[in-house]
């Protein structure tokens, strides 16, 4: 799989650009702030969700002009063609078009399989725990498409019946249909992410990874043990709990309060107490397990967004890190502020110097 052609218009800090790669993989160097990271935001949007930067549609445009954005991917699988359009015009919504069809954003997860690593998730295991399961929701759409919708039936039932709750609602049919919503879909959420743990274990277990081995497991909210997850056991906890939740004006019991528990297992040590280059080569080997358990189970490769992941690794490090990655045959999408970084990325590998002038960025490819 891989983004054969990228497009985007009034897209940031881009008026225009357009990059062809075939199936080659993409190196972007460039200072900070010339626009090296936009382009892997570009990229990520034809997956489902708000992409590597986790915005708004709004936040994309071009503040200059206000006329909205586009993206265009043409995604190159066996045997077959995808284009992809995504943009913002006219209304506040983001609108994806698929083949030249309208369709809703979760479809773009039976096509797309992208996973990425950003500065921002460095702080994964020490911030809260709202960004690990994003992280560990984010590995399980890759694996199942339909985790997103099931995220969504749930986040918005717990909207509505948190809204009862603040209004000390005792309409017991009300809480009831929107509970059974909530157990079915957070059953399944939770089911999904047992899963995925499940077949990032199996990869890390049969990799030779110089990148350290790390378990994970899920902590649910009141020591809840994974029979209590499931759906009747998660709907009668949501009805014996309505009076503390009405207390605390919040839906105490659920998914949306589990956390992604990391442990290095050389050390026997938890995550959260690694250093920061440790934590680092833990996320690393984390999208290494998940490429290569998309490889082992579907038979196909990801596309993988590494935003300036070279700067925090040694030469050795980063050795290992290009030969794991020609190793599994993904199209990769990197960025960084020097290019020395890259001299081991292999010929192939399409070089761009991104800059930028006045506020507006602008893509070159250099000479192979």
């Amino acid at each position: 799989m891989s983004v054969s052609e990228l497009q985007v218009s009034c897209f940031r800090s881009y008026k225009t650009a357009r990059i062809s790669t075939g199936d080659r993989s993409v190196v972007l160097t460039g200072p900070n702030g010339a626009g090296k990271t936009t382009i892997l935001e570009a990229v990520s949007l034809l997956s489902p969700g708000r992409g590597i930067r986790g915005a708004s549609p709004a936040e994309m445009a071009r503040c200059q002009e206000m006329a909205g954005w586009k993206v265009t991917g043409t995604l190159s699988q066996p045997q077959q063609e995808i284009v992809i359009e995504t943009f913002l015009k006219d209304t506040p919504s983001r609108k994806t078009v698929i083949n030249g069809k309208q369709a809703k954003q979760l479809e773009l997860g039976r096509f797309a399989r992208i996973i990425w690593l950003s500065p921002t998730m460095d702080r994964l295991w020490i911030e809260g725990a709202s960004g690990r399961r994003r992280f560990l929701d984010r590995m399980a759409l890759s694996f199942i498409p339909g985790h997103a919708e099931a995220v969504l039936v749930y986040e918005k039932a717990i909207r509505e019946r948190n809204r009862l709750l603040r209004d000390q609602s005792s309409n017991a049919r009300w809480y009831d249909a929107i509970e059974r919503q909530m157990a079915d879909s957070g059953a399944l959420i939770h089911a999904n992410r047992i899963d995925t743990i499940s077949r990032l274990d199996t990869a890390l277990e049969n990799s030779q990874s110089t990148f350290p081995m790390v378990s994970l497991k899920v902590e649910n909210p009141n020591n809840m043990d994974c029979a209590m997850m499931e759906s009747t056991s998660l709907r009668k906890a949501l009805h014996d709990g309505r009076k503390q939740d009405m207390a605390a004006g919040r839906t105490l019991v659920g998914p949306h309060r589990s956390d992604l528990i990391g442990l290095y297992s050389a050390r026997q040590m938890d995550a959260r107490s690694c250093s920061t280059g440790e934590q680092k080569a833990l996320l690393i080997s984390l999208i290494l397990a998940n490429a290569r358990a998309l490889v082992q189970d579907f038979r196909l490769s990801p596309i993988m967004l590494l935003d300036e992941v070279m700067a925090h690794l040694d030469p050795e490090r980063r050795a290992s890190l290009f030969e794991e990655l020609a190793a599994l045959d993904s199209q990769v999408w990197m960025t960084g502020t020097e290019a020395a970084f890259f001299d081991q990325a292999g010929q192939e590998t399409l070089r761009f110097a991104v800059a930028e002038t006045s506020g507006l960025s602008r893509i070159e490819l250099l000479a192979d």
